[in-house]
């Protein structure tokens, strides 16, 4: 077992990891679910729900999985984490009418890793929101009803994610993006930032 706790066979999921990511999964749907239903952006809360699990739910989990397979790509163990005060502050603040995400992490060992493998790791998570948002995004315009609700929240919340993680502060993916190449960072910043909220 080395210093981050990481025992298991490389490529396999550990009873842990998988608990950990159903977990955050649930956690972090009930709370956009409550900002989606707040916001009278569904009229049912149970609605709301069942549009946050499908979209956190690719959002969230592609995500990580991201970050998991490229750091495995370059030779490192990598293994999700919930970090439950994070959870627990995500259900808060969504009360409150924001949303602070920060469910837990992929946390990673390999001895020597660059700044370049760490970025690219650090990076694969919000590029995967990126291509998920435009994908729902296009979908949603040759569908119609609740499918494109669903839909078009499932881009909203993947813009989002991928956003908020490009924030270069803290232990955010965008923290070690910018140390690694500052000009990537503001390309990809942008472009979710105006994905996001325009």
């Amino acid at each position: 077992m080395d210093e981050f706790g990481l025992s298991r066979p490389r490529l396999g999921f550990s009873a842990a990891e998988i608990r950990d990511i159903v977990i955050a999964w649930i956690v972090l749907s009930i709370a956009f679910a409550w900002l989606i239903f707040s916001g009278r952006g569904i009229e049912s809360f149970e609605l709301a729900l069942i549009t946050a699990l499908i979209t956190v739910g690719t959002g969230f989990v592609l995500h990580e999985l991201a970050h998991r397979f490229v750091a495995l790509r370059f030779g490192a163990m990598a293994e999700f984490r919930a970090w439950m005060f994070g959870l627990l502050f995500a259900l808060i603040t969504a009360f409150f009418g924001f949303l602070f995400a920060a469910p837990g992490a992929v946390y990673i060992f390999k001895e020597n890793l660059t700044a370049r493998e760490n970025g690219l790791i650090s990076i694969a998570g919000p590029l995967t929101n990126l291509v998920i948002g435009l994908v729902f995004l296009f979908a949603g315009f040759i569908v119609s009803g609740f499918v494109q609700t669903i839909f078009f929240w499932g881009a909203r919340i993947n813009f989002f994610l991928g956003f908020f993680n490009m924030l270069p502060f803290f232990v955010l993916d965008g923290k070690k993006v910018f140390d690694w190449n500052k000009g990537i960072w503001a390309i990809t910043f942008i472009v979710l930032f105006l994905l996001a909220f325009f």
